[in-house]
């Protein structure tokens, strides 16, 4: 299946951090719409990533949109200074904050675009008060915290949802998917209508990262 539409963003996590300069400037080349920040903490998800620093000099060299997805607990505190460094999206799940709508507005005030983030077993009503107030949605179709799971087929009726609430309310939040991405899955996922697709481990454990990239365009 053909899909011209969707935004691509690999996920850094997947790179080679030796090799970090030339691998942005792969990705870049290869036709990424979006470079996708996986942020943990090692509180709200058994691992730890990356802070400021790596983000500041990611941000220095990369040339598309930087994807910020807060997988810590309290976003709010990292929230100016991601868009102080050049963050364009910044997601976050809304049981690490007492309060997402505040969370949402404050992202929006400092220039980013604010997402909610929804684990696979956490249903799309908890969110949907929300809605109305977000710029787009992360659908995670793993459990968040580690790179290279396996797809977890049912959220596609979230997607789904998603996809008709927004007809049916006209809203215009993007729909982003994040998990177990591949040259099979990503068929099932143009279907049920994602915008932004996050893919680390197969576009990066690829030789040819444009291929992998056109591979998941279904060009």
């Amino acid at each position: 299946m053909k899909s011209h539409n969707i935004k691509i963003a690999p996920s850094i996590l997947s790179a080679d951090f030796v090799n970090l300069s030339e691998e942005i400037k792969s990705i870049e080349t290869a036709g990424a719409d979006i470079l996708h920040l996986d942020i943990m903490d090692g509180h709200y998800v058994p691992n730890l990533t990356f802070g400021s620093p790596v983000i500041n000099a990611i941000a220095n060299i990369c040339t598309i949109p930087l994807d910020a997805h807060l997988m810590v607990k309290h976003p709010d505190e990292y929230i100016e200074t991601f868009a102080d460094m050049g963050v364009a999206l910044f997601s976050f799940h809304p049981d690490t904050t007492a309060h997402s709508h505040r969370t949402v507005e404050k992202i929006q005030s400092f220039g980013m675009k604010a997402g909610i983030a929804l684990n696979p077993g956490i249903p799309v009503s908890a969110i949907t008060d929300l809605l109305p107030f977000v710029d787009f949605v992360l659908v995670m179709s793993v459990n968040p915290g580690f790179a290279g799971q396996k797809f977890i087929p049912q959220v596609l009726n979230k997607i789904k949802y998603l996809v008709q609430y927004r007809k049916e309310n006209n809203l215009k939040y993007e729909i982003e998917i994040d998990g177990g991405i591949n040259d099979e899955t990503i068929q099932s996922v143009i279907l049920a209508g994602v915008d932004i697709v996050v893919a680390g481990s197969f576009v990066f454990a690829q030789k040819d990262y444009k291929m992998a990239i056109e591979r998941l365009r279904g060009v």
